[in-house]
């Protein structure tokens, strides 16, 4: 398949990339830094250079299947802006759009979304922001019914880190062995690539969690 990664430099958009890379599809990086890009990800990468907010269907069209990774932590109403941008040029395509999301709507054991219980943190005024938002663009994307899309959520804790042993579900939050919230950069590709390959969550979200 012919896959683009927007944001394929950070921590999450890398190890699609080279999870998809490994699985022999022919993968494009959107990045806004050709050299950042060649630095992590090869100098024979495939790279598009430009501005997410300046792309439109066109540089989409060509594609079976684009992830977006981008992920701004300090502004993040950008991240909901780029989904919205994103939702209003896929209206046009046949092409499928995977969103990588956050995990505070994902929901707790007590029925309850992380969120909820990230909102009543004291001192949360510095990062409260990015869950709020990424709540949001579940909302939207779950109100949106003419694109090909798919949401997926990390765990709690996202972190570096190989592909091992994982496991998936649609909107609960999941612990691993270790009793604790958590995912590998390298798992969550790996879920990504898989449905990817096989679909099994159009217009649905799912999360991906270690073992």
């Amino acid at each position: 398949m012919k896959i683009a990664v927007i944001g394929a430099t950070g921590m999450a958009g890398q190890a699609v990339f080279e999870e998809a890379t490994k699985r022999g599809h022919a993968v494009t990086a959107i990045v806004r830094d050709a050299d950042k890009a060649r630095e992590k990800l090869g100098a024979d990468a495939t790279i598009l250079v430009g501005d997410l907010f300046e792309m439109h269907a066109d540089v989409f069209e060509e594609f079976d299947v684009v992830v977006n990774a981008f992920a701004n932590h300090k502004d993040a109403y950008l991240n909901l802006d780029a989904l919205t941008h994103l939702l209003h040029e896929f209206r046009r395509l046949q092409t499928r759009i995977i969103f990588i999301l956050g995990a505070a709507s994902l929901v707790q054991a007590n029925g309850t979304r992380l969120f909820d219980f990230l909102k009543e943190l004291p001192g949360n005024e510095a990062w409260i922001d990015e869950p709020r938002y990424g709540v949001l663009e579940l909302e939207i994307l779950r109100a949106t019914p003419d694109v090909f899309w798919t949401a997926v959520s990390p765990q709690q804790n996202f972190v570096p880190g190989p592909a091992t042993a994982h496991r998936t579900a649609k909107d609960d939050l999941l612990l691993a062995e270790d009793g604790k919230s958590h995912v590998t950069a390298g798992n969550m590709a790996v879920g990504i690539l898989d449905e990817i390959e096989t679909p099994k969550h159009v217009r649905e979200r799912f999360t991906v969690s270690d073992f």
